[in-house]
């Protein structure tokens, strides 16, 4: 059920018709992602952080000191840096990425500024009211 909604959205949510993502939240950075994209910026991880990111001491993560993100084109809505984006961005909205139950609290996030993720709880309602039944399509 989760796979097919989750094959259903993308039928149906274009990300780069929208962007919120980019513009309001702001993804955490492992420290694969620092190098990784230091080095494609020809940067030290030290220089990366200093200038484009901020550690959130309760979450204990790397993040974006600003939105919208530094690397999102407003213009064109697309990322600037994707080929060596962070693994958050990459996995976004991180629909079958866990156990629905386990993931719930970041599923509830993420209704409200990703429409692929709205799109796809409804999906899920409707098949758990309707049965699960493939090509589920609610208008």
């Amino acid at each position: 059920m989760v796979d097919q909604a989750d094959k259903e959205v993308w039928q149906e949510i274009d990300c780069l018709s929208c962007g919120n993502c980019c513009k309001k939240m702001t993804p955490t950075f492992t420290p694969k992602d620092i190098k990784r994209i230091s080095a494609h910026l020809e940067m030290t991880p030290l220089a990366f952080k200093a200038k484009w990111l901020v550690f959130d001491k309760k979450d204990s993560d790397w993040q974006n000191k600003k939105q919208p993100c530094q690397f999102f084109n407003l213009s064109d809505h697309k990322c600037t840096i994707y080929p060596v984006r962070p693994a958050d961005c990459s996995g976004f909205p991180h629909l079958t990425k866990k156990k629905v139950t386990a993931y719930l609290h970041v599923h509830r996030q993420n209704i409200q500024y990703c429409p692929a993720t709205f799109k796809w709880v409804e999906k899920m309602q409707a098949m758990a009211i309707n049965g699960f039944t493939t090509d589920t399509h609610l208008q």
